[in-house]
């Protein structure tokens, strides 16, 4: 059974998927949290502009 799953293609398709959905959500969280903190800082320097 386990020579079977291991030569089966239909699985290593699956377990590539697997990993480069994996790649792809590190590659988007990362970006998420790197342009979050950098908007949050223009937001707030247009905010202590305005208030001026």
């Amino acid at each position: 059974m386990i020579r079977q799953l291991w030569t089966e293609e239909q699985g290593q398709d699956v377990a590539e998927y697997a990993v480069m959905l994996a790649v792809i959500l590190v590659i988007v969280i990362g970006t998420v949290r790197l342009i979050g903190g950098n908007a949050n800082n223009v937001f707030s320097q247009v905010n202590s502009q305005m208030a001026q």
